[in-house]
């Protein structure tokens, strides 16, 4: 990769001192400014032609697909045809999964493919080809890498382009409803990691996931709205809306409970409900509150077997008047998983044959899919799909997990006025 040479007297300031920028920061530097106000169609075009300027060739931009199966290429002018690439076995796949940069040698080069993460969120995978890789490559890709996911999740916002290049088949109404709502799938900070999946990816009504770090405390829920299609997508909106509506107050989790259940009463009246787990992890120290509105338990995952379940009073579900919850607590150890499912992974054959998965054979599938030690992501991933595919990939109920990990270390509580609401 070329190099320019510095410009001008090196001093130590005043009009003698040296002002130029190095060949990184320049690109990096014209990619930001020229992408600003850029319309989102245009932004890949550019990301390959800035990619050029360094010898990179065959640029490909790959989004994860929403099924959490492929990797899809995004079209644009200048970027390179690539095919489709599966997730579970191929290079593009691991730096996806792994988060890390991949170099695959070729005759002619050397192929690269590095994972575009927003923060800790996995965005997809930006792939060229190279001449050769130095090390001075690899930190500026990696840097560049990083601004490309910035851009692509900003720009994302006020377009269709990424959603309908990640869409593999159509989505229904109550599909959109819900990924519309939904954080991110995954979040990692030193102290705790999170990971989400929805089935089916393309259909599902009913079920939502969230979760908020503020400060110290991580706050999760599952939900798990009655009934199908659109109006159980309606019935999750609205116990999502009133969820984070009492947490952002802030409330504790019996008075949002409390909140959430007048919400569903009064709009959709008694004969709808919503099931629900509602988590506070304390990421400094481990301890963890949480309540079950009708849910199945939690799993605890500790050294990569299932321990058992999270027990806790079970309060009705959301929606049916009943009374605030009483708040179980546990004390997480480092490396602690905890395992939150919705009915529809044990409950429903579309076969109309006894339950592939009970739970005592899910926790064996759990127990099984984490010897195989693919990191929290790759984890609920491999049980989303091992669990579909033994149904021959046809799901009849929504099926969700969610799992977070404690990994313990600094308190970072010192800092407060880098905190947020806890």
């Amino acid at each position: 990769m070329a190099r320019d040479a510095d410009e001008g007297p090196v001093g130590t300031g005043g009009a003698g001192t040296d002002r130029s920028e190095g060949f990184g920061e320049r690109l990096l530097g014209d990619l930001l400014d020229r992408a600003h106000e850029m319309p989102p169609h245009l932004i890949a075009p550019l990301i390959a032609e800035e990619v050029g300027r360094v010898g990179g060739r065959k640029v490909s931009i790959l989004l994860q697909d929403y099924a959490q199966l492929l990797l899809v290429p995004l079209p644009g002018k200048g970027l390179y045809g690539a095919e489709t690439e599966p997730i579970a076995d191929s290079p593009a796949g691991s730096a996806f999964l792994r988060g890390v940069p991949v170099e695959i040698r070729e005759k002619h080069g050397v192929r690269m493919y590095l994972p575009l993460l927003d923060g800790s969120d996995q965005v997809g995978v930006l792939a060229l080809t190279l001449d050769s890789v130095d090390d001075d490559d690899r930190r500026l890709l990696g840097r560049l890498s990083g601004l490309v996911a910035d851009m692509l999740v900003t720009k994302n916002g006020y377009t269709d382009q990424f959603f309908q290049a990640r869409r593999r088949e159509p989505m229904s109404l109550a599909g959109e409803i819900q990924w519309s709502l939904l954080p991110p799938l995954a979040m990692s900070v030193p102290q705790a990691e999170v990971a989400g999946i929805l089935e089916p990816a393309y259909d599902v009504a009913g079920d939502s996931f969230d979760y908020a770090l503020n400060g110290n405390m991580l706050h999760a829920a599952m939900l798990d709205a009655v009934g199908h299609g659109v109006r159980a997508a309606n019935i999750a909106t609205i116990a999502l809306g009133a969820y984070r509506h009492a947490r952002r107050l802030p409330s504790d989790l019996p008075d949002t409970y409390s909140a959430m259940d007048e919400a569903i009463r009064e709009l959709f009246g008694p004969e709808h409900f919503v099931t629900a787990q509602m988590m506070r992890l304390n990421i400094s120290d481990g301890s963890l509150e949480y309540v079950n509105a009708g849910h199945p338990s939690p799993l605890l995952v500790r050294e990569g077997r299932v321990l058992g379940n999270l027990e806790a009073p079970t309060a009705l579900p959301v929606g049916l008047g009943g009374d605030p919850p009483e708040i179980s607590e546990h004390r997480l150890r480092p490396g602690d998983r905890v395992l939150c499912f919705t009915d529809g992974l044990i409950e429903v054959n579309p076969r109309g044959a006894a339950p592939d998965f009970d739970e005592e054979r899910f926790a064996e599938l759990v127990d099984r899919v984490h010897r195989a030690g693919d990191g929290l992501r790759g984890t609920v991933r491999a049980l989303s799909h091992t669990l579909r595919q033994s149904r021959g990939w046809v799901t009849a109920d929504d099926a969700t997990l969610f799992m977070l990990e404690w990994r313990g270390g600094q308190d970072t509580s010192a800092v407060d006025e880098l905190e947020g609401p806890r």
